[in-house]
């Protein structure tokens, strides 16, 4: 068992959480009980898996994707009156961490994805506002575009939508999880022979396609599934608690 506090405190410390200008609050955004046994961990605060955390007795949820976005609308009604009503009717802490754990270097969603992979790491980039969130690496061999699209299926278990480059041999690679499909032009600035992202958009065809860099739209949550699980492993046997990643189904 450890004070809800503490453990936020040492999440705090752990991803760096106050260096980072996000969109939502990171760290403690919903308080429950004061201490905690159980951790319940996925991607999305969403209602089912509030309901999965009540029905295993959590103490807190542990997420990536929590509450109060930036320009959303701050009422608490409907959909997020009921979300955050089940958890403090269930007296359950949210405890939620956006970019800092897209960024951490061992627990972070690239770190992970990279690892999972099975990419060398060489460095970060970003793609002009300041921030580094994205990496680049390689292979140990390369690998043909229809072999990296089948390796990322196997790995996530999601097929990817793949716009072709220019090369018939990838080598290198950037990747940054998520919706960061925008920093394909600072992937391709770099030399790189692909990007992989979560998402893609309508302009993200065209920009592979002139730019020449492979481009392969992984999933938004299948990229992001596997730093919070990483980071409540951790949690779980820093502090001896219970802790349980549920991967709730979402094909995007």
């Amino acid at each position: 068992m450890v004070a809800v506090r503490e453990l936020v405190k040492y999440c705090d410390d752990l991803l760096r959480a106050n260096d980072f200008k996000d969109y939502c609050p990171n760290g403690l955004q919903v308080e429950g009980v004061p201490n905690v046994r159980k951790i319940v961990a996925g991607v999305t605060a969403s209602q089912a898996l509030i309901d999965v955390a009540v029905e295993k007795g959590a103490d807190a949820l542990l997420v990536h994707h929590g509450f109060f976005w930036k320009n959303e609308a701050p009422e608490i009604t409907g959909i997020k009156y009921r979300r955050i009503a089940g958890l403090i009717k269930n007296n359950i802490n949210l405890i939620a961490y956006h970019l800092p754990l897209d960024a951490h270097p061992q627990f972070g969603n690239n770190a992970q994805l990279g690892r999972l992979l099975g990419i060398s790491v060489e460095g970060r980039f970003g793609c002009g506002t300041g921030d580094e969130l994205a990496m680049y690496g390689r292979f140990d061999s390369s690998l043909s575009g229809q072999k990296l699209g089948a390796l990322i299926e196997k790995r996530l278990h999601r097929a990817p939508l793949h716009i072709a480059g220019k090369c018939n041999d990838i080598k290198t690679l950037g990747w940054c999880t998520g919706a960061a499909q925008s920093y394909i032009e600072a992937a391709a600035n770099l030399g790189l022979d692909a990007f992989i992202s979560g998402e893609i958009s309508e302009n993200t065809t065209h920009m592979a396609r002139e730019l020449g860099i492979h481009y392969f739209a992984a999933g938004h949550h299948a990229t992001e599934r596997y730093g919070v699980h990483a980071l409540v492993d951790h949690l779980s046997e820093t502090f001896d608690l219970e802790g349980e990643f549920v991967d709730m189904d979402n094909p995007v």
